[in-house]
């Protein structure tokens, strides 16, 4: 019985997005300007909890409390301070400019789109470089939040119903991505960065009020060293991946330093920002550059408070059920045993449906990016320069069919880590998009060679020192984000350098950009 009204809180929930997608179907139809950008019209609050919802993703809920959980605050609070910093900065930096630019660059609708109309790529060979990177890396991430839909409600029910969910879940993130478009998934993401914030809340301040307040966890975890150290990372004592337990006590070894490296590599998920299409996109998406401000600070502060929480939870999760989740890939649902254990059923059904709001936010960005990407980028741009408006957003609905059964492949072929998935997909974004973006909106010497080089060396450059490099140890184990966005930077500024300066056309548009930038 309890489990059906768990049912019924998040089916609830589930209802509610697919009307939202029903309801803006008409809209989104009009053009795809209209359903991959909703003619810019986000307002502040929409603008900033929609980017805020699909960029944090179930890994959030799931993967960030479950890091916490199992080693202890090193490497969640790091990573918490590098995201929470890459936030900020992101819009102070980039949000305006990248707003401003991408209406005076003949109106970018994509990103691809602003890449090669930024630089006057005629050929379009930026567009469809961009285009094919983001297919690459978004199924890896529609495939992480499958994962996240399996796992949560496989907690709920039972394990043999992970296929089933994992399949139930992307259709109906589909179904109102396929049917509203950008409106649609700006919409409900407003509506899941809420509920997102709600049930961290929720969550966490019950459970540090049962657990006994700061003294009673400190308590709970003295036995476990260097737990509640940020300068250092609790060992779990494992055999063949399953943390061993004597007599209900978890066993830990000695801990460790966290070393200023490890520091450093936690820091540099910051730079992913840079370069998140999800997040680019709605700063393109804000109604007016003046709003920026005001979406700024609500997205700012709603991302700390919920990094925060999400950390602590996994925190406090340790010491009220020390020994219970034994591996790392089951400490990602301390988040669902904590709701379970401190609500009714049927609120408890309302509060996991955060977990759903998290990874849903972030399925449907990806998909709808990934369409736009072959629709706009690949296939009118390269394939069929011509294509009328409804040809364009058929071919984007269908992109959205393949890349969810893709997405759904990638969930039931690797059921690991959400943490090790999106860490991956996020150093190829950030290093591939991030540095050009930068050099973009701040260089005007940047030129089209330059650009290419970068994207290629960033994108590559993540491939190669996750694969190869890495396995050296010592320096080279950093967060393969960091090496890839320098030599992506390097590359962009020095191919910059070597090669003829851009037009006089692109000029006069960086000086057009920059006087209505400060109009504003």
């Amino acid at each position: 019985m309890m489990n059906v009204f768990i049912l019924i809180g998040m089916g609830l929930y589930l209802f509610a997005m697919v009307c939202i997608g029903l309801w803006h179907s008409r809209r989104s139809n009009s053009s795809p300007e209209e359903y991959f950008l909703g003619k810019r019209g986000l307002g502040p609050w929409v603008a900033a909890l929609s980017a805020e919802a699909s960029d944090m993703s179930g890994w959030l809920l799931m993967g960030l409390p479950g890091v916490a959980y199992f080693t202890g605050s090193g490497e969640a609070f790091w990573t918490a301070v590098g995201l929470a910093l890459g936030t900020l900065l992101n819009w102070i930096l980039v949000a305006k400019r990248l707003r401003s630019y991408s209406q005076n660059a003949d109106n970018a609708i994509t990103l691809p789109d602003f890449f090669s109309k930024r630089f006057h790529d005629n050929n379009h060979i930026l567009s469809i470089i961009a285009a094919l990177i983001i297919l690459v890396f978004f199924s890896i991430y529609v495939g992480s939040q499958f994962i996240a839909f399996g796992k949560l409600f496989s907690y709920v029910f039972s394990a043999d119903q992970y296929v089933t969910m994992v399949i139930l879940g992307a259709f109906l993130v589909m179904l109102y991505t396929f049917l509203g478009g950008f409106l649609a998934e700006s919409m409900t993401d407003l509506i899941q960065g809420i509920l997102m914030f709600f049930s961290l809340i929720v969550v966490l301040v019950t459970g540090f009020i049962v657990s006994g307040g700061f003294a009673g966890i400190a308590e709970r975890v003295q036995d476990f060293p260097r737990f509640l150290d940020i300068f250092g990372i609790a060992t779990p004592t494992v055999q063949d991946g399953v943390q061993t337990v004597i007599n209900g006590i978890p066993q830990f070894g000695s801990g460790s330093p966290y070393s200023l490296l490890n520091i450093i590599s936690c820091l540099a998920w910051g730079l992913g920002y840079f370069g998140m299409p999800q997040v680019l996109l709605r700063f393109m998406a804000i109604n007016r550059v003046s709003q920026v401000r005001t979406s700024s600070i609500i997205a700012v502060t709603w991302c700390f408070i919920s990094l925060f929480a999400a950390v602590s939870i996994g925190l406090i999760g340790r010491a009220y059920l020390p020994d219970l989740l034994r591996t790392a890939g089951s400490s990602e649902t301390i988040f669902l045993e904590l709701a379970t254990r401190f609500f009714p059923p049927l609120v408890a059904g309302l509060i996991l449906s955060g977990v759903l709001a998290a990874s849903m936010s972030s399925a449907d960005s990806y998909m709808l990016i990934a369409s736009s990407a072959l629709a706009h980028d690949l296939v009118k741009g390269l394939f069929k320069k011509n294509a009328s408006e409804t040809f364009v957003l058929w071919v984007a609905r269908v992109s959205i069919l393949v890349v969810t059964v893709f997405g759904v492949g990638i969930a039931l072929s690797d059921n690991s880590s959400i943490f090790e998935i999106v860490s991956y997909a996020w150093a190829g974004f950030g290093a591939a998009f991030g540095p050009l973006i930068l050099f973009s909106l701040f260089w005007r010497r940047t030129t089209l060679a330059g650009a290419i080089g970068g994207m290629l060396s960033g994108g590559a450059m993540v491939i190669i020192w996750k694969q190869f490099i890495s396995k050296a140890g010592g320096i080279f184990a950093v967060y393969e984000l960091l090496p890839a966005f320098i030599i992506s930077s390097l590359v962009i500024f020095i191919g910059s350098l070597i090669t003829p300066e851009p037009s006089l056309a692109i000029h006069k548009e960086f000086e057009r950009f920059q006087e209505k930038l400060n109009e504003h």
